[in-house]
């Protein structure tokens, strides 16, 4: 596929990275909502350059906040899906969610999670990393 998107060489269309982002996204949402928990907001990001993006927010039954970093991998070489969430991608998902928070008078308990997709592996990590 050209970068254009349309076919190179008769072949079926190749997928893009943000495609197959949002397909991972899309799974894992479907796997959290099943597992109970309720979308807030989806692909939150701070205003300026150098902030962060959280993939998902969601609310747990009892209120806790959770934010969701999902990464997914064609296969776990390179150190696989949870290898490529380092100290810096960490410090923005952070930055992200504390000026998320300014809008809440009261922040509710808070995790931060992550959903790690290999091929047809799909790993829920709950408390993954912390804020400090």
């Amino acid at each position: 596929m050209g970068f254009l998107g349309k076919k190179v060489n008769g072949s079926a269309p190749a997928r893009t990275t943000r495609a197959a982002g949002q397909a991972g996204e899309d799974r894992a949402l479907a796997h959290l909502t099943a597992a109970g928990l309720a979308l807030v907001e989806r692909n939150y990001r701070t205003p300026g350059r150098g902030g962060g993006e959280i993939d998902l927010i969601l609310r747990e039954r009892d209120g806790t906040l959770v934010f969701v970093e999902v990464r997914s991998r064609a296969a776990s070489g390179y150190g696989g899906a949870g290898g490529s969430i380092g100290v810096a991608k960490q410090r923005r998902i952070v930055f992200a969610a504390q000026h998320y928070l300014l809008r809440w008078p009261a922040p509710p308990p808070c995790r931060f999670d992550a959903v790690l997709i290999e091929g047809d592996r799909l790993q829920w990590l709950r408390g993954a990393f912390d804020a400090a």
